[in-house]
């Protein structure tokens, strides 16, 4: 009988152990619910820019769907390179990310690479596109300038070589790439680039007062002077034309398919986050992309909602990104500063 009883003692020993293991498993995974805290957005750019509305508009609407903030923090400079260093250095737990853009997470990495202190391919991956925004090809109205379409713009460029500028918002920046690109498609027409250290609404003062003839710019900032006729527009950057401005070309239908930049904001994290994490804060962000408010305040800005399928497609859509414009910066050359 004190046999039975010891072996009954042991079974109910064993019990107990698998359910204090089952409940400390189940406690442990409460713990490590993702997210638990605020999650850190590094943006690249002071607030207030495309980059910042960005992060601030998918940062609300996760905020609700997870109960965590999007804390963003800005750190603007050296294209790119210090944000970038920082989300590179940061716990790879999925805890800090960076919303960037096609000139801090593609061009940077790509022209600026001796700069890097670090691996680019090895050290960020995306976790998935955001928004894409449509452009313009734009010419000045000012001092009669006559061209109205892409094919007159091109016979002008060429009777009047050297004679003219385009804008620029910097050095080695996507616009600066668009315009020489567009020009060497055109048959290496001498047109001279005028950077402006003031950003596209420097560029834009440029354009109305004639001192720059021509630009890629995005159509939420350009749109009014093209709908006052202080700005034309002679194609539009993006997947079709756009329903507010029917009569205008994309450059693929001027005869310039893969000219011009439809500039995206992507989310990124550090190399070796818990693909647990990276899963989580893809579907949070994709649910706030389908939301009605996040949809009425995109299209206010006539940005596209362009999210990746999954993580592997993220992955494989940065590695084509990083691919276009590796071909790009190889037939264009440009001296950086």
């Amino acid at each position: 009988m004190k046999c039975c009883n010891r072996f009954g003692r042991r079974i109910v020993m064993t019990l107990l152990s698998s359910a204090f293991l089952a409940l400390g498993a189940q406690t442990l995974q409460a713990q490590e619910k993702y997210p638990n805290r605020p999650i850190k957005v590094i943006v690249p750019y002071a607030p207030g820019g495309a980059t910042d509305i960005v992060a601030r508009i998918i940062g609300d609407e996760v905020q609700k769907i997870t109960g965590q903030g999007f804390v963003v923090i800005n750190k603007p400079g050296a294209n790119g390179i210090l944000a970038i260093d920082e989300l590179a250095k940061s716990p790879p737990d999925g805890y800090t990310l960076m919303l960037g853009n096609v000139s801090t997470n593609t061009i940077t990495p790509i022209i600026y690479a001796h700069k890097m202190p670090l691996d680019y391919r090895k050290s960020i991956v995306a976790v998935t596109r955001l928004v894409d925004v449509p452009a313009f090809l734009l010419v000045t109205a000012a001092n009669g300038f006559p061209p109205k379409t892409v094919k007159d713009f091109i016979s002008y460029a060429k009777a009047n070589a050297g004679r003219m500028h385009y804008g620029t918002v910097g050095v080695g920046s996507y616009t600066h790439y668009d315009m020489a690109y567009f020009f060497k498609r055109a048959g290496d027409v001498n047109v001279m680039s005028l950077p402006n250290k003031n950003g596209a609404s420097g560029v834009i003062q440029d354009l109305l007062r004639g001192d720059a003839q021509a630009a890629f710019l995005n159509v939420a900032s350009t749109g009014p002077q093209v709908q006052a006729g202080k700005l034309r527009a002679l194609a539009v950057v993006n997947h079709g034309r756009l329903p507010d401005y029917p009569d205008i070309p994309t450059m693929k239908e001027a005869g310039f398919e893969d000219v011009g930049t439809v500039a995206w904001q992507a989310l990124f994290a550090p190399a070796g986050t818990p693909t647990a994490a990276m899963e989580a804060v893809f579907h949070a962000v994709k649910m706030a992309l389908e939301r009605p408010e996040t949809i009425e305040k995109f299209k206010a800005q006539y940005f596209n909602i362009v999210p990746n399928k999954s993580l592997a497609d993220a992955d494989r859509w940065l590695a084509d990104e990083m691919a276009h414009w590796e071909k790009i910066t190889t037939e264009v050359k440009i001296e950086m500063q």
